[in-house]
């Protein structure tokens, strides 16, 4: 194939290279597969890296029908959030730009710019595409702070644990994303956590869209002793298997995983793992189901390929891509995603039951 595009394409410029690569991979039929101009290249990078300018969305397209772009997860506190959009929503069009046919990369170049100026995104829910909202957004700087934690005292009984006191106390643990101080930061609050004398750990991975790959597994065994943690699968079967290494720094303490719509990626293998590894109950809402594994080749010029490589199944060799991960315990979707808010909601009357 490659030697057929060599002979067919005119590559006397970068220009008309770039082009011949994307025409070659259109071929492949997989959206996630994509060239990547430098540019685009180094603004993946800053983006694992903690920090972007734009409205705080991270997108993808849409699990089932494969051509809407969607929203994936908005980052918390950042302009997309505060003006209400939610995870599975529909960007029909960014500036008046059309997102049918839109690459990823060509719509997150609309959505990010300058920080201040502004941007038009017209978006519609989940299955609702007649009752369109436009939202006039102001971009910044959006850091993305990846953990939060905090004791939640005299916890209401329906939210404890069984066996655990009246009023005891709970860890909550939020994980925003999976970026390179992801690891050291989910120590640390592991750590601190453990010192305050918890009945149990809420794990908050909800509107977590993944991230870096090794940071999740790093963080299952943090939690989990023994065992698989995540089967890399591709058209071969399974090739690769990551493992718990003995080294966890809490296996014992109760757990409960909360997961909505817009945990996907590296957070689902995160929740497959302590599911599959009956380490923790789950709850909340089925994740997204974005179990693909892509790879970035760096060309001569700093450009590069994201390729498509393999997939995600969890120790049970559920394939997760599409799927995604169902709760044990249902939850409502308007349960607060602060710390503050969830310790409070925790310790009222009408505490969710966690636990199953």
């Amino acid at each position: 194939m490659r030697e057929t595009y060599l002979k067919k394409e005119t590559m006397s410029n970068r220009g008309q290279t770039y082009d011949a690569i994307r025409k070659l991979l259109a071929t492949l039929d997989d959206p996630f597969t994509r060239f990547l101009e430098p540019s685009r290249l180094a603004a993946l990078r800053r983006g694992t890296a903690g920090s972007v300018t734009g409205v705080g969305l991270e997108i993808t397209y849409d699990g089932a029908a494969g051509s809407d772009i969607v929203v994936l997860t908005p980052t918390p506190g950042g302009p997309a959030d505060r003006a209400g959009v939610r995870a599975g929503d529909v960007i029909v069009s960014i500036d008046g730009t059309s997102t049918e046919g839109l690459s990823l990369y060509d719509a997150s170049d609309l959505l990010q710019g300058e920080a201040n100026s502004q941007v038009e995104v017209v978006l519609h829910g989940p299955n609702d595409p007649n009752n369109k909202h436009t939202l006039h957004l102001a971009r910044q700087k959006v850091s993305i702070n990846p953990v939060t934690y905090m004791t939640c005292p005299n916890v209401a009984a329906p939210a404890l644990p069984p066996g655990a006191q009246t009023s005891s106390k709970l860890g909550y643990l939020r994980l925003a994303t999976f970026n390179s101080n992801t690891t050291a930061a989910a120590q640390q609050a592991l750590a601190e956590l453990d010192k305050q004398g918890i009945a149990g750990l809420v794990l908050d991975i909800r509107n977590n869209g993944g991230g870096l790959f090794p940071a999740g597994v790093n963080v299952a065994r943090m939690l989990i002793d023994r065992g698989d943690l995540v089967l890399i699968a591709d058209s071969q079967g399974v090739r690769d298997i990551y493992s718990a290494d003995g080294n966890s720094i809490d296996n014992t303490t109760p757990l409960v995983v909360l997961v909505n719509k817009g945990t996907a990626s590296a957070s689902e293998v995160l929740a497959g793992a302590l599911k599959d590894s009956k380490r923790g109950s789950i709850a909340g809402e089925k994740t997204f189901g974005k179990g693909l594994i892509q790879t970035v080749v760096d060309l001569s010029d700093g450009s590069g390929v994201a390729v498509t490589v393999a997939r995600y199944q969890t120790p049970a060799g559920v394939d997760i891509n599409k799927i995604g991960i169902s709760p044990d315990v249902q939850l409502a979707p308007d349960l607060p995603t602060d710390p503050e808010g969830v310790c409070r909601i925790l310790s009222s009357q009408s505490a969710p039951r966690l636990y199953g």
